[in-house]
């Protein structure tokens, strides 16, 4: 196993005053990008092209795990070490829901004892899990993504953050062990739509930690309106990866596939390419364009190191009705006993259903993703 002990801390400013400013987005990203150095990951410009194919990648073993994997996880169990989250997640019961579906679902009482904010009049708040909240300080930030000019992708232990990149960050409340936000950026903004570049970048993130544990999520309709990802380790695949698939586009020049989730409780699309992650990206990106302009709610979960893109299709509710990717893919989070030890698998069912897209508008969603991959993989 590769290890990265020579990550010191000294990559990371001290605590001071200025630790206050990053409560704010700006105040952060100002601070990250002026006179602060972090360790930074460059892709190499040898990305997977349409003539490279990568068929018969599978993810590594233990003993030859990537350095990209090796760093997030040594710098993620760093923060663990050092008393970073509110709680320890891996103390976390977990149990499959008895049924077809092997539903998943958490018990996390460590999110009410330990991520409610001081009391605010006679209320408390309570964070969500699921939001990236920004960061409270420096340690928060892991390491930085980002493309580089060299054939060759390389780890630099600290260096200045460029104009454009991934900022790594844990979630300190996590729900799954190393639980991170990647949070696309430039030098004084965050994001406010997907674009191509980002979903290419953490599509890559996914490639090159190369761990079939690895899975990143994203939500459209989060109240703070940034673009950002999720990803964190699951020992077993999720419930949707198990159930069976109808292909519904394939053959195109590029190798992207598209598939249909069937018996599943919410209507559920699967992309799939064997030659080339930037174009699928770009695919992806225009879909979920064209989705959002029609007022249709969606979820995305990465998987397969990068190879497969799950597009989950909610029904246009409010936002605040909707449902995340990771209870879309059949991970359900409880903070109470009681709910845990009652839940079945037909109130999930249900549950997931109530949200998903109705037949008919599945229906055109999918002549549109096939008409948009048709474009792009001639």
């Amino acid at each position: 196993m590769v290890t990265m002990k020579w990550l010191e801390d000294n990559s990371f400013p001290a605590k001071n005053g200025k630790c206050e400013q990053l409560i704010h987005s700006h105040s952060f990203l100002q601070e990250i990008f002026t006179d602060t150095n972090f360790p930074m990951y460059c892709f190499g410009s040898q990305s997977i092209e349409e003539d490279n194919s990568f068929e018969g990648l599978s993810c590594i073993a233990e003993e030859e795990q990537s350095i990209l994997d090796a760093v997030l996880l040594s710098q993620w169990e760093d923060r663990m070490r050092k008393g970073c989250f509110r709680y320890d997640v891996t103390a976390s019961e977990i149990k499959v829901i008895a049924g077809k579906m092997k539903f998943l679902s958490q018990l996390n009482e460590g999110q009410i004892t330990g991520h409610l904010s001081k009391p605010e009049g006679n209320r408390l708040r309570e964070w969500d899990p699921f939001v990236f909240d920004c960061m409270r300080q420096p340690e928060e930030l892991l390491f930085c993504v980002s493309s580089s000019k060299k054939a060759k992708s390389e780890l630099i232990p600290s260096a200045s953050v460029p104009d454009s990149a991934i900022l790594v960050i844990i979630n300190v409340t996590p729900v799954e062990y190393g639980h991170v936000f990647l949070v696309p950026c430039t030098a004084n903004r965050l994001y406010q739509f997907l674009d191509p570049r980002s979903v290419e970048l953490v599509t890559r993130v996914a490639a090159e930690i190369n761990n079939c544990s690895f899975r990143m999520f994203y939500d459209c309709c989060r109240p703070n309106r940034s673009v950002y990802f999720q990803a964190c380790y699951f020992p077993d695949p999720l419930p949707v990866e198990f159930r069976p698939v109808d292909t519904v586009y394939s053959g195109g020049r590029r190798g992207i596939r598209i598939c249909s989730v069937i018996d599943y409780p919410i209507k559920t699309l699967c992309f799939q390419t064997t030659h080339n992650l930037k174009i699928m990206a770009v695919a992806i990106c225009e879909i979920c364009s064209h989705l959002e302009e029609k007022n249709v709610q969606y979820n995305l979960m990465i998987t397969d190191s990068g190879k497969k893109i799950l597009l989950f299709l909610q029904r246009s509710f409010a936002a605040s009705n909707a449902i995340s990717a990771w209870e879309c893919g059949g991970y359900f989070l409880f903070r109470c006993r009681y709910e845990f030890d009652q839940v079945t698998e037909d109130a999930m069912l249900k549950r997931l259903s109530s949200f998903s897209l109705d037949d008919d508008n599945f229906e055109a969603v999918k002549q549109l993703c096939c008409s948009i991959a048709s474009k792009f993989d001639s």
